[in-house]
């Protein structure tokens, strides 16, 4: 298990030779910053339609634009098992109907690695850069974050923490996979609130949240909810989480930031062989740690 934690900016782990991880959907979080930036300088509104459809940037962050998600098919699932090379973008929006929207954009909520795969595009779009530069110029180097990439091909996830017990390739997912240290990760969700990279009015655009129901068996959350590429929700005691949990073949992440008062703290954990649940719990427990010390604690 490897885990990071950051409170008011400031690295509480030792510095250590860390191999990168895959950060499976705290991607997203990534992406939603890069997203926001765009909004920040006037590129275009939360509320704007996208890349000529009836949803808004908004609703596309949120998951309310009334896509599906690739996960709903079987034969993808049977695919990944199979350390198949991935479909190609075209060929998944064939096989899912993905252009068809199953319910009316921000009437309902459903979870849409296709809603971030158009963020990608529209990303790339109104910056003229790839992905990879657009994410690294408006939102890694300005939070000072160094060796966080996109992972390509299978070699590159061999680089990681799984090693060579992946054979996965990273192009199933269709937004980008950040690999990175989770120390960057920790950082990056840390620096994002705390430092000025967007407005305080977006940040908060960013935590307003769409709830999503009660309690989730086997998960913290008392009330979970989901914001602009963050989850977003209350947990036992009554404080609130601001992070992504993500998974791919045998591994899972999440990185939360938990604030009490003045005093924030940021922790990451990731595992291999663990569940969603699993390594939420791992950093409610580091977070809830850091709470029981006090302000001193912070």
């Amino acid at each position: 298990m490897l885990s990071s934690l950051v409170s008011n900016g400031q690295p509480q782990t030792p510095d250590r030779l860390e191999r990168v991880a895959p950060w499976w959907s705290f991607t997203k979080t990534v992406l939603a910053a890069t997203a926001l930036s765009l909004v920040r300088d006037g590129l275009i509104r939360l509320d704007d339609p996208v890349l000529d459809q009836p949803f808004t940037l908004r609703q596309l962050l949120r998951h309310e634009a009334g896509l599906a998600d690739y996960g709903e098919l079987a034969e993808y699932h049977a695919a990944v098992r199979s350390s198949e090379s991935a479909w190609s973008a075209n060929e998944m929006m064939q096989r899912l109907d993905g252009a068809r929207l199953r319910y009316s954009p921000g009437t309902g909520w459903r979870y849409s690695n296709v809603g971030y795969l158009l963020i990608a595009r529209l990303i790339e779009r109104l910056t003229d850069l790839t992905l990879d530069d657009a994410v690294i110029q408006r939102a890694l180097s300005p939070l000072g974050l160094s060796n966080v990439r996109f992972a390509k091909t299978r070699a590159d996830l061999q680089t990681t923490h799984l090693g060579n017990t992946s054979n996965y390739d990273p192009a199933w997912v269709y937004h980008g996979l950040l690999i990175g240290p989770i120390s960057q990760a920790a950082l990056f969700l840390d620096r994002l609130f705390c430092e000025d990279l967007l407005s305080s009015d977006l940040l908060e655009e960013m935590q307003t949240a769409r709830i999503l129901g009660g309690p989730i068996p086997g998960r913290p959350w008392v009330t979970p909810g989901y914001g602009l590429g963050v989850t977003h929700g209350s947990i036992d005691g009554g404080y609130s989480l601001c992070g992504h949990t993500g998974c791919g073949p045998g591994s899972a992440i999440a990185v939360y930031r938990i604030c009490d008062g003045g005093a924030s703290a940021c922790c990451a954990a990731f595992e291999a062989g663990a569940s969603e649940g699993a390594v939420e719990a791992i950093v409610v427990g580091q977070l809830m740690q850091i709470l029981r010390q006090g302000a001193e604690g912070f």
